[in-house]
């Protein structure tokens, strides 16, 4: 069961039904909110769904949006043994797919869960119809962020992200560049599953599994991704960029438009890698242009 007391503080923000899959005796959270073609949101490292909470709140009138919480994040259960790598948050996306049925589906994807969701797509393409991509990657590459690769190390990373809660509480200061925006319950509901050192083990693990060398669990099923990802080439696309980013910089912007060559994008030049939580006023009306212009037709 979802312990209620984490949300109620800001539960006018977060207004939402909880359900949970059970995979494994472990309860995998999600959201469940509205009807029609669904929008299949996946979140990254710190985040949960509550990243998603307005795109939920600005689509559900026209399509049914599926939000889970990786395990090791938000609502889901943290265990502390636990393969916490990308094959296996790759799986637990299948098995909820699965569980609700879904076709006709449209990826949102943010940071981690580009690759979580493009490794989805690569083995289940027949069910993807539209991309909507976010600051993001699903491909290897040798560049990431000093801050972010000196908590890779095997002292320093638990220290920074379990026992002082670093990684989070940099990332509420970093990673939203509009001024305002990561303050008061927007800032409660960021930290809200992550108070204690066992509550970020998936913080820690996500950053540990981030493939720099080829030793690293998730290496060798980013590789695998990246080659398959040519497929989507014609897919009906929507790219939207945080230009800000301090991680996923303009080299992967530009990585994914050649990726998806066809695909529209939309750049923000004051936003940076919570680009949904600083500018999710442009965003909402944009991918309901994008969904209207690209129906599903099924038969």
């Amino acid at each position: 069961m979802v312990n209620e007391e984490i949300i109620a503080p800001f539960k006018e923000l977060y207004p939402f039904e909880s359900h949970i899959l059970k995979i494994d005796s472990l309860n995998y959270h999600y959201l469940d909110e509205g009807e029609g073609d669904p929008l299949l949101m996946l979140h990254g490292n710190p985040t949960w769904s509550f990243y998603y909470r307005s795109l939920i709140r600005g689509l559900k009138h026209q399509n049914r949006c599926v939000v889970p919480d990786h395990i090791g994040c938000g609502l889901s259960d943290k265990p502390q043994d636990y393969a916490y790598t990308l094959e296996t948050h790759i799986q637990n996306v299948e098995a909820l797919v699965e569980k609700l049925e879904l076709d006709n589906i449209t990826l949102v994807l943010h940071d981690w869960g580009g690759a979580i969701g493009m490794g989805f797509a690569t083995r289940h393409p027949e069910k993807i119809k539209r991309l909507v991509i976010f600051n993001t990657s699903a491909f290897l590459s040798d560049r990431i962020p000093w801050s972010i690769n000196i908590c890779r190390h095997a002292v320093i990373g638990p220290l920074a992200i379990q026992s002082l809660n670093a990684f989070s509480r940099v990332a509420l200061i970093r990673a939203s560049k509009v001024p305002g925006r990561m303050t008061g319950k927007v800032r409660e509901g960021y930290l809200a599953p992550y108070q204690r050192p066992e509550d970020r083990i998936g913080q820690l693990r996500f950053v540990q599994d981030i493939p720099m060398t080829p030793d690293v669990p998730s290496y060798s099923v980013v590789q695998e991704i990246e080659s398959s990802l040519e497929q989507f080439k014609n897919h009906p696309a929507l790219i939207v960029w945080g230009l800000k980013d301090f991680c996923f910089t303009e080299y992967f912007f530009e990585r994914w438009k050649k990726i998806l060559p066809n695909a529209e994008v939309q750049a923000l030049k004051q936003a940076g890698h919570y680009v949904v939580e600083d500018a999710y006023e442009e965003i909402i009306p944009n991918v309901i242009r994008f969904l209207k212009k690209y129906p599903i037709h099924t038969k």
